[in-house]
């Protein structure tokens, strides 16, 4: 079952997953839910922001290497 959710948060867009995690974070603030399923929503939100690393960490990379080409075609 947890790979179903896995499954489910990698799909998510990085806007998307950032949304979700705001509703979490205030139903889980205001008190909205019962404990058990804070809990639930507080295990979703770590996957949550570990798939939004995930996400920046590629543009970082990304940038990193458009950065690097960047600089090797001025050298030229």
């Amino acid at each position: 079952m947890a790979d179903k959710k896995d499954d489910d948060i990698s799909k998510l867009s990085f806007e998307d997953a950032i949304k979700e995690l705001t509703a979490i974070v205030g139903k889980i603030e205001q008190g909205e839910i019962a404990l058990q399923d804070s809990l639930e929503q507080y295990e979703r939100g770590m996957a949550l922001i570990k798939h939004c690393r995930g996400i920046l960490q590629q543009a970082e990379k990304r940038i990193e290497k458009i950065s690097k080409e960047a600089g090797d075609s001025k050298e030229e």
